[in-house]
């Protein structure tokens, strides 16, 4: 191959100056942390799952996606432990309130990371002490199934995140034990725009709940889509029908029953 070809595939300089200014970019942004009520069928509060929120100091009012900040080169695994220590630590100060309701506090995380955690000593230290916690799975890999076995479970009751979504499918659902399983707000707002799709919508809760305790069902935003979820066999809810994403100092307020 000539130094002419080669060349050709060697980035520029120009192009190196703009993953470095992008590295610089998202390692300046500043994460504050929400959260979102999860209710069961019954109306009862079952959980809250914590948001990540990102902004940058050149326009704090806009908010960025969580998932290019995490996605970015510039966190590597390292720094994404960094950040559940740093929602862990969060959480611990309003463990009492967990214990008193009798709720839980879900966490996102991604596959590497959570096997990272292991290894990571202050971590495992604060999810000792946290028996309220469960971590959601937002993304699937293919770990070999001895790792999967031997490693995960020590961290308490698994979640699986966005199902319907990316890499979370039915290949998901038979190579580790999940707690929960969350229908993905896509699938939902697919499911429930047909007929069709409102009946295939039970036939798929049916199916995901011989894998798990229960489904959690996202997006749901009007009445009409609480209702048919009540209807469903899932056993919880998630959406702006409950909440928007809120500040932690609301947590107090948030309602243990609804109707």
């Amino acid at each position: 191959m000539g130094l002419k070809n080669i060349s050709h595939r060697l980035p520029s300089t120009i192009e190196m100056q703009k993953q470095q200014q992008a590295r610089l970019y998202w390692q300046q942004c500043q994460r504050f942390y929400t959260f979102q009520p999860i209710y069961q069928l019954s109306g009862r509060l079952m959980a809250i799952e914590m948001l990540t929120a990102v902004v940058h100091p050149s326009a704090p009012q806009i908010r960025l996606s969580p998932e290019s900040y995490f996605d970015f080169a510039a966190l590597d695994v390292t720094q994404r432990g960094f950040v559940i220590h740093e929602q862990l630590k969060m959480l611990i100060g309003w463990q009492r309130k967990f214990e008193q309701d009798n709720i839980v506090a879900s966490v996102n995380i991604d596959g590497p990371t959570l096997l990272t955690l292991q290894h990571h000593t202050a971590i495992r230290t604060l999810i000792a002490r946290s028996p309220w916690l469960r971590f959601e799975l937002v993304e699937h890999h293919a770990f070999p199934q001895q790792t999967l076995l031997s490693r995960i479970p020590e961290l308490g009751p698994l979640w699986l995140d966005d199902f319907g979504s990316g890499m979370a499918n039915f290949s998901a659902l038979t190579e580790l034990k999940y707690d929960y399983i969350k229908l993905s707000r896509e699938l939902f707002i697919l499911l429930r725009s047909s007929e069709e799709g409102r009946n295939m919508f039970n036939l798929l809760l049916t199916l995901i709940n011989r894998y798990c305790r229960g489904v959690i069902v996202e997006g749901v935003e009007t009445i009409d889509d609480w209702r048919q979820v009540q209807a469903s066999p899932a056993y919880a809810a998630q959406g702006y029908y409950f909440a928007r994403p809120m500040a932690f100092d609301q947590l107090n307020t948030l309602p243990l029953q609804i109707t």
